[in-house]
């Protein structure tokens, strides 16, 4: 097993220094869903939630919450993100939510991208939670992380 970042030599949680990395081009896709009954989906579907447009609002928090993560997440590096995109979509089982974050950076971008799925989850739950007792939200995964360089093969980061 390797060794986790995360923990210094006496085992104490710490911030990885990413200083001497690279700056690179790095998305990551996540997935999540919210499992809601078929009357709950209905008026979501209709736009009659009391609370308003479900799957917009979802779609704007979930942007929000990306942009938090690092104040979420104790380790998690502040972040020059270049993009947040959160679409909500009904399915037949309740709402599926996709979140894809971008960054140039030198560490990954795959928690803001879980966040934003998570966050947007959680506003779906929180506008149909006075009709819906039993929604469930289930299934939050990271669906693919890439990364790029951005400096040429004869081009080496100033030291």
């Amino acid at each position: 097993m390797s060794r986790l970042t995360h923990i210094d030599d006496q085992g104490k949680a710490v911030m990885v220094d990413v200083s001497a990395k690279n700056q690179q081009l790095r998305t990551a896709t996540a997935v999540g869903r919210i499992l809601l009954a078929a009357e709950t989906r209905r008026l979501i579907e209709d736009n009659r939630m009391k609370k308003g447009d479900v799957l917009t609002t979802a779609e704007i928090a979930g942007i929000q919450g990306g942009k938090k993560t690092s104040e979420l997440i104790p380790l998690c590096h502040p972040l020059a993100i270049t993009k947040i995109a959160v679409r909500a979509e009904l399915v037949s089982d309740g709402v599926r939510v996709t979140a894809e974050a971008r960054c140039v950076g030198q560490t990954g971008i795959e928690m803001e991208a879980l966040t934003a799925a998570g966050v947007a989850l959680l506003t779906v739950y929180d506008m149909c939670k006075a009709v819906d007792k039993k929604m469930v939200i289930t299934d939050i995964f990271l669906v693919e992380k890439t990364k790029e360089d951005l400096a040429g093969p004869d081009e080496k980061r100033a030291e």
